[in-house]
């Protein structure tokens, strides 16, 4: 059953459908048949409603195919020219910069790209950030002291943090991050970073929200994990004891991870699937994203969720996240290798 919230935020964005519409057909007579094909690797019960509302303004039809971004970004590998997709919808931006480097994304309109702040879209232009999540430190209030917590991602692999902070190998996010390091600080410090976090014996779990749930137990002090878990976990359960540690805006450890899109070369209307990025950057849509996931909107002027420091000021343009997906399979090995999966 959907949430109060979210039916909420669904019925914002279908009234301001109305009205932007004043209740007429569309202009654009070919639009009614016409219809487009998205791979999403974000739920489908956040982006349906979206991609609804946009059949609802233009009377364009999206049909949509839901999965793991990995995995989808796999398919359209094998699919080549022959993919039905003309947009793809990533979780993170590894996912879209391996399609990239193969050559398989369409360089978007700049009047779409500048509608993100420097830092939030491919510096080659082939994908724009839609959402964004910051890095953090959740921990347990009724285990941790604040003056324990670590300044700096760096201080993490320190023997006083030994089995003390969790980490999801395995994860997307996680493995940007690690790939983010790399480019930063190169691959012999990155590896270095892990081992000690190996050493320290870091407690693993498949993915975020089972460490922000094992910090809420007590089961694990602190975690590894991106900002809005928690503030849906508080938003579920006020009472929860985790809390939400921000490193400082220049750390490595606040990196902020976007949720991207992009066009696929081989679409055979790129006009339309430029059309339906720009429909999820309109201010309505990036407020119900802001509402519904507690992700940062990531459009210029839209205000962030309640309980989170302003993207102004944190050091996101150091991360060229083109390169993301081009160093994704060494991330993976790099891991493997360090021993920190258990």
């Amino acid at each position: 059953m959907l949430s109060t919230k979210r039916l909420l935020s669904i019925f914002v964005v279908f009234v301001l459908v109305v009205s932007a519409c004043g209740g007429d057909e569309t202009s654009d007579e070919g639009a009614a048949s016409t219809t487009i094909t998205v791979y999403s690797g974000r739920s489908e019960d956040l982006i349906r409603p979206i991609l609804d509302a946009f059949t609802a303004e233009t009377g364009i039809e999206v049909e949509a195919r839901f999965g793991d971004s990995a995995e989808l970004a796999l398919l359209i590998q094998t699919e080549g020219d022959s993919s039905p997709a003309d947009i793809f919808i990533s979780q993170s931006p590894g996912a879209l910069g391996l399609l990239a480097g193969e050559g398989r994304l369409a360089t978007l309109d700049k009047g779409l790209t500048s509608m993100v702040g420097d830092g939030f879209s491919a510096s080659d232009g082939t994908w724009i950030g839609i959402t964004g999540r910051i890095r953090v430190v959740v921990y347990n209030a009724d285990l941790v002291d604040v003056a324990d917590l670590p300044n700096s991602i760096l201080d993490v692999t320190d023997p006083a943090y030994a089995g003390r902070i969790a980490v999801a190998p395995s994860n997307g996010s996680f493995q940007d991050f690690v790939t983010a390091m790399r480019n930063e600080l190169g691959d012999d410090a990155t590896l270095a970073w892990l081992e000690g976090m190996a050493r320290n014996g870091s407690p693993n779990y498949p993915k975020n929200s089972a460490i922000v749930e094992a910090v809420g137990r007590g089961e694990v002090e602190m975690g590894l994990v991106n900002h809005y878990y928690n503030l849906r976990a508080l938003e579920a359960d006020p009472s929860v004891a985790s809390v939400n540690h921000f490193l400082p805006a220049d750390d490595l450890g606040a990196l902020v991870i976007v949720t991207g899109g992009a066009v696929l070369r081989s679409s055979d209307t790129p006009a339309v699937a430029h059309q339906l990025l720009e429909w999820m950057l309109s201010e309505a849509t990036q407020a119900s994203f802001a509402a519904e996931t507690q992700e940062y909107p990531l459009r210029n002027g839209v205000a962030g969720p309640d309980g989170v420091p302003s993207l102004d000021g944190l050091a996101v343009d150091t991360i060229d996240y083109s390169l993301l997906g081009n160093g994704l399979t060494g991330t993976i090995e790099l891991i493997r290798a360090s021993g920190i999966e258990q």
